[in-house]
């Protein structure tokens, strides 16, 4: 029986030469560049608080009166951090004969986060959210049966700055999220910028998780670490909603591809002599230790849990792949699970609430969820055929649908991993992308829960092909207000157009330093099956 993770020998390309360290150097600073940009861009497109801070200050706040040329500059950056990825992956594309290194990636990461860091928060405005939840949480109330409008009132600083439709909703998030929300209102108050800032430090926390894991897990397998960091950290998607959006995603994910970098790291990449209880070899410590971090993800949000189900399917494997030995690992992952997903409901003080308002998101009704899209169709046919306006009830059905679809799906792809038809760790990315993607809501950063994983497993050219068209096109087609364009969306085509504009000298400007010629090496190394 072949192992789970048996570290292939993955043949190391050779350094870049100086025409391509060039090429390189060009790339990072147009990467740069374009993360300035939309650093500064924000400060007039972000989303920003209600008591904006920069109104006021001199020269930053004139931004704030020129909404259509900030979107401009953000456009640009965002135009010119994804084109800046795109020509990166042709230096890092697996099978090259010379590619970017690892602390050369690295670098590169830093360069294009650290301005970052220091934006408004863009892309979405869900950050306040957490901020007034978790309020709700310091008062003694109960986040999961009151939203901020109730648990706060209408006129606190802090509900102002959530979003409207979302000021009447309980908190749909775990009660790890909330503990550490609480300490971060308890250290800033009622500030909002302090508590964003500190919210951001999270979500870098979680980014650094993510960074950590990556390689590592990418070597185990026999996929380069710096195509999977490519890929995954420097991501426009994970740069845009993770860093700049400050989603809870970073620190979920994060939690949920270290534990089991953790637990895998208990496996022996060989099998000498067959089958063998886990206590024998010392593993038993770091699949309990890698369960638990899962948990603490799923503690966050929920969909972390799964990764539970696909480390499981490898540890039956490793015990020789029988319904005993999953029967088995399923009872011990089981209590590892409820024991500390236990503690941590218990000792937050907000018990397991959090587990009826899993489903929150539902009210967005939005076209990017394809079973919301499905309902809206066949509502809209009704329609056309004279059978009354039924879309409500259209999408109820279909969403009724997708809920079953997904975890059917998950448990054919556990399934097809134990029998070892793919790669658990594929299953994994695929699973999560399957419940996402038929779930009631779908936003763009739900795609990182299927790339990351698939990032590190998936070597194959057509899914990376794939997996950059995806992003590429996600990453530029959500505007940064996080808000709707209700009564100005001709700002949009006006912002859009400008930046095609200045990008395109830009482009115009480093033409001869874009990389071209991929120069593979015969046969294509670092794709697992």
């Amino acid at each position: 029986m072949r192992d789970e993770v048996d570290e292939r020998v993955v043949d190391p390309a050779g350094p870049l030469d100086t025409r391509e360290r060039r090429q390189l150097d060009v790339i990072r600073r147009f990467g740069t560049i374009g993360a300035l940009l939309l650093a500064v861009g924000s400060l007039g497109a972000g989303a920003a608080p209600v008591f904006n801070p920069v109104w006021r200050l001199p020269v930053l706040g004139m931004f704030s009166r020129m909404t259509t040329v900030s979107l401009t500059i953000a456009f640009t950056g965002v135009f010119m951090i994804v084109l800046a990825w795109l020509a990166l992956g042709r230096l890092s594309l697996p099978g090259r004969a010379r590619m970017v290194s690892l602390p050369q990636m690295g670098r590169t990461l830093a360069m294009w986060t650290t301005p970052l860091v220091f934006t408004v928060p863009m892309f979405s405005k869900d950050v306040y959210s957490y901020l007034a939840q978790s309020e709700i949480a310091a008062r003694g109330l109960d986040p999961y049966t009151v939203g901020p409008a109730e648990g706060l009132g209408i006129d606190d600083d802090l509900t102002r700055g959530v979003p409207t439709m979302w000021r009447e909703t309980p908190s749909p998030y775990g009660p790890l999220f909330l503990t550490v929300g609480k300490a971060i209102n308890w250290i800033t108050g009622n500030h909002v910028v302090m508590g964003v800032a500190f919210h951001r430090l999270l979500a870098l926390v979680g980014f650094a998780m993510i960074v950590w894991a990556l390689p590592r897990l990418a070597r185990r397998f026999g996929i380069n670490p710096v195509s999977a960091l490519w890929l995954g950290a420097a991501n426009p998607l994970v740069l845009f909603h993770l860093v700049v959006g400050i989603h809870n995603e970073s620190l979920a994910i994060g939690l949920m591809l270290v534990g089991v970098e953790l637990a895998l790291r208990g496996m022996p990449r060989t099998r000498p002599g067959g089958p063998f209880p886990p206590w024998q070899s010392g593993e038993l410590l770091w699949y309990g230790i890698g369960a638990a971090v899962i948990t603490l993800g799923a503690a966050v949000k929920i969909p972390a849990a799964l990764a539970l189900g696909f480390l499981g399917v490898m540890i039956a494997r490793r015990l020789g792949g029988r319904w005993k030995h999953v029967l088995g690992v399923a009872g011990g992952l089981a209590v590892v699970f409820l024991s500390v997903l236990t503690i941590t409901s218990l000792g937050s003080g907000l018990g397991y609430g959090w587990v009826s308002t899993l489903n929150t998101a539902s009210a967005v009704k939005s076209w990017m969820a394809p079973m919301t899209a499905l309902g809206f169709g066949a509502g809209g046919l009704g329609i056309l055929l004279g059978l009354g306006n039924h879309i409500d009830a259209a999408i109820t059905v279909s969403r009724m649908v997708g809920t079953l679809l997904g975890p059917l799906l998950a448990a054919k792809l556990l399934l097809d991993s134990l029998r070892w038809r793919l790669r658990p760790m594929i299953g994994l990315g695929a699973a999560l992308g399957a419940v996402l993607v038929f779930g009631a809501t779908v936003q763009p950063w739900y795609l990182l829960w299927a790339a990351l994983p698939l990032a590190v497993a998936a070597g194959d050219i057509r899914f990376r092909t794939m997996a950059t068209a995806i992003s590429a096109g996600f990453a530029v087609a959500l505007p940064p207000t996080g808000s709707t364009f209700d009564g100005r969306a001709y700002q949009l085509p006006y912002a859009y157009a400008g930046a095609v504009i200045v990008v395109a000298l830009a482009l115009f400007v480093v033409r001869r330093h874009i990389p071209t010629n991929l120069r593979r090496r015969p046969e294509t190394v670092g794709v697992a099956g």
